[in-house]
């Protein structure tokens, strides 16, 4: 196994930081899952103000935290200075990522 530092004088050190570079700065989209539930077209045009959609999730659980629809970690909701947050309570694997694409 190599565990040599990236020596910064190295072009291919300096090509792999540039390329790490070109990406940062891409938009994604970060949400979070409360839960889900599985309906019918009918029930869904059938409800009106008021209509208690029952998700699967318990109370209290964490919620799902999602980046471009792949799931990334688990996070519970979070108040600072009047706005909500999220705390990250667990990021997955990459192998867990990983298996989310097969």
């Amino acid at each position: 196994m190599d565990t040599q530092t990236p020596n910064p004088d190295n072009a291919q050190d300096k090509a792999m930081e540039n390329d790490i570079d070109m990406v940062m700065d891409i938009p994604v989209t970060l949400s979070l899952e409360v839960g889900s539930a599985e309906i019918s077209i009918d029930q869904l045009l059938s409800m009106g103000d008021g209509a208690i959609v029952e998700l699967d999730r318990q109370a209290g659980e964490p919620l799902d935290v999602k980046v471009n629809g792949m799931l990334v970690g688990h996070a519970e909701v979070v108040e600072v200075k009047g706005k909500y947050g999220i705390r990250l309570i667990e990021v997955v694997t990459q192998q867990e990522r990983l298996q989310q694409l097969a």
